[in-house]
């Protein structure tokens, strides 16, 4: 079997729009301002983990509590606009996370000039991939007093984490189709950073699957498998690697391949 072409095929058919509904992706493309889908994505990527109608509820329901505005309310929202939040909860993301991740994000776009430039200051054209960005961005986003609790919810490659949320995230945010025809899954509205420094996002699902078609190898789901699978991806498109993504997802998810 030529994988490539088999890979090829299935990216085709789930990197549509009619997937979009059911996937998290779907909160941010409720917004059309650059700053609310980045809001909005970094928010639900944080939160998603488990079933998605619970990941989608829970995010409409932030978004809801932000007035449908997140860039707007990251900037100005009053101290008493952030007590109903502390009832939050989305599994072991709770109301003292949601809090701070607040307020991290009012300091990133009040003074440190929004998410793209903080994770392209620490990024040069020949990084392989974005790791020192990720690490450097998740220092920055603790350098405020927070629980130490709260840490758990943005993953460090550098300590060999996956990181499959925000490699989702960057994911949404970076990659965008050649295709003219085409309308687009992500938004690709970071145009500083390029797509082949993604990393494809790894979970149990893709891991299976990427195993199961011998794209990788290494048994943990840990960076250094997230950097196997996405060399042997940069292969078959050394451009855009992670729209593979779409097919290992979806024939795990959706063919339980």
């Amino acid at each position: 079997m030529d994988i490539k072409s088999f890979l090829d095929e299935k990216a085709d058919l789930y990197n549509r729009p009619e997937f979009i509904t059911v996937d998290p992706i779907s909160i941010p493309h409720q917004f059309s301002k650059k700053e609310d889908i980045e809001i909005s994505g970094f928010l639900t990527a944080t939160i998603a983990w488990g079933q998605r109608p619970t990941i989608l509820r829970n995010a409409n329901r932030l978004m809801e509590m932000m007035d449908n505005a997140p860039h707007q309310f990251i900037l100005y929202h009053s101290k008493n606009d952030l007590k109903p939040f502390s009832k939050f909860v989305h599994r072991t993301f709770n109301g003292i996370d949601c809090i701070y991740f607040i307020q991290s994000l009012h300091n990133i776009y009040k003074k440190n000039g929004g998410m793209e430039k903080v994770f392209n200051s620490h990024l040069t054209k020949k990084d392989a991939d974005l790791s020192n960005a990720i690490h450097q961005f998740r220092e920055l986003f603790f350098s405020l007093p927070h629980a130490a609790r709260s840490k758990k919810h943005v993953a460090d490659p550098l300590a060999n984490s996956s990181a499959k949320r925000i490699c989702m995230y960057l994911r949404w945010m970076v990659r965008k189709d050649p295709d003219s025809y085409r309308d687009g899954v992500d938004f690709g509205i970071w145009n500083s950073i390029q797509m082949n420094q993604l990393s494809c996002p790894l979970d149990l699902h893709s891991a299976r699957v990427a195993r199961s078609l011998g794209l990788l190898q290494r048994k943990q789901n840990d960076w250094k498998a997230v950097t196997e699978l996405t060399n042997k991806l940069k292969e078959f498109d050394p451009l855009d690697p992670v729209k593979y993504d779409f097919a290992l997802f979806g024939l795990g998810i959706n063919e339980e391949f």
